[in-house]
Formats: structure tokens, C-alpha cells, sequence
């Protein structure tokens, strides 16, 4: 039944791929993808800054109910991010603290809540990655509906179920499986290039040529 129903990940990104991802900045990520594909400003890091990289096992629910996040919790695999979209409601919290230490204990990647969370002082104090739109003492209901492993979309993003999901303390950023792999080798070189940079700025090298070629390009008018 459409709006309840439980499948199974048919494929995913591998640990092994995603462990690589764990210390490139998502900024880096984000601009090898055109700057073109976000989960939305909204979202923000609630943990105390450790990065986030795994297989999206993803969940949408209604706003305000966990059933099918509790269910999640039982499937998901070891480095698992488990990503709800709950509508963007913040109305009642869809995870707080005793969720987080369950999948601590399952040792998942993290969670991704398009909705809101509780316990945020607990949460903030500990490194388990969660990223949530919001914060309320209200806490959720239980009686679904809800589908666990089907394509979701945040703030416009599409999130399909095994998607490598990532995420520091600028926000998160959904890759798709088959373009991990290349936007690893993109990711690396872009830090590359920014490494020369940084170094250029400390010796008082950096060329600034660009700033004026753009503008003669666009036409503008600059006195003199």
C-alpha cells in the first residue's frame, strides 16, 4: 500500500567509499556538483561537529511520527545514515536522545530529520551526527503512516535509498551512487586547487586578474 509500506535497499554505496568521503569539506563536494543540489539551509548540524559520511536508509513519515523511524532503526545496516523526511513540520520531535543512543549501539552513521528533534543539549554535547530543521520539548506519535527505502526529497534534493550522504558542520549533501566514485577524484582535486590558494594568500601571490577580466566581460563600466 502506497504511504505504508516497508521495502527492501536493493543497492547501496559501500563503506569502503564512503569511510573516503569523511574528511573532504561538503563545501568541496557540493562545488564538483555545480552548486546546483543541497537538503536546504534549514538543516542544520546538531552534534558538536563530527562529519558525516554513509548509505542513506531512508524514511518518510508523517509529520510528527516516528513509527516507521523506530522500525528503521532495526534494519539499518553498521554506518547507516538513517534519512526522514517528516514533511519539514516542527510541531513534534521525530528523534531526541534515547533514538540517538540506540543507533550508537547499532554504531549508524547518523540521522538526517526534516522535521525537528528533542534533547537538543544532550545531542550537542555528544559527536553522533544529526542534522534537523528545528527543536521542540513536544515529543511524537506512533501510529504512522509512514514508508521506510523509498526515494525521498528534502528542500528539493533527491534522496534515493543507498545515496552516500554526507554532511559537516556547513550542512548535508545527498551524492548519488554511481557519481560517488568520480566526485571523490573531482572532491580531491578542488582541495588541491583551494590548498594553492590558501598558500598564495599567505605569501601575497594570489592572482586577482580574474576579478577585472570578469567585469571588462560583462560589460561594466569602471572609472578611473
Amino acid at each position: 500500500m502506497i504511504g505504508l509500506r516497508i521495502l527492501k535497499r536493493r543497492r547501496a554505496v559501500s563503506s569502503e567509499l564512503a569511510s573516503q568521503f569523511i574528511d573532504i569539506p561538503v563545501a568541496n563536494v557540493s562545488d564538483c556538483m555545480s552548486r546546483m543540489f543541497a537538503g536546504g539551509p534549514r538543516l542544520r548540524p546538531m552534534h558538536s561537529g563530527r562529519f558525516m559520511s554513509g548509505a542513506a536508509f531512508t524514511v518518510r513519515t508523517r509529520p510528527g511520527d516516528n513509527l516507521m523511524v523506530h522500525k528503521a532503526l532495526q534494519m539499518a545496516s553498521p554506518g547507516d545514515v538513517i534519512v526522514v523526511d517528516a514533511g519539514g513540520d516542527l510541531t513534534n520531535a521525530i528523534i531526541g536522545e534515547i533514538m540517538v543512543g540506540t543507533a550508537i549501539g547499532r554504531s549508524l552513521g547518523g540521522f538526517v530529520i526534516n522535521g525537528a528533534i528533542r534533547d537538543a543539549g544532550a545531542l550537542r554535547q555528544g559527536d553522533f551526527p544529526v542534522y534537523a530543521a528545528g527543536v521542540t520539548h513536544r515529543g511524537p506519535y506512533k501510529d504512522g503512516p509512514g514508508e521506510i527505502n523509498v526515494p525521498v526529497s528534502i528542500d528539493g534534493m533527491l534522496i534515493e535509498p543507498g545515496d552516500l550522504v554526507i554532511g559537516d558542520e556547513d550542512g548535508f549533501l545527498s551524492v548519488p551512487i554511481d557519481q560517488a566514485q568520480s566526485l571523490l577524484l573531482a572532491a580531491r582535486e578542488k582541495m588541491k586547487v583551494e590548498a594553492a590558494m590558501v598558500a598564495a594568500i599567505a605569501a601575497g601571490t594570489q592572482d586577482f586578474s580574474w576579478i577585472d577580466a570578469t567585469l571588462k566581460r560583462l560589460g561594466c563600466e569602471i572609472e578611473d
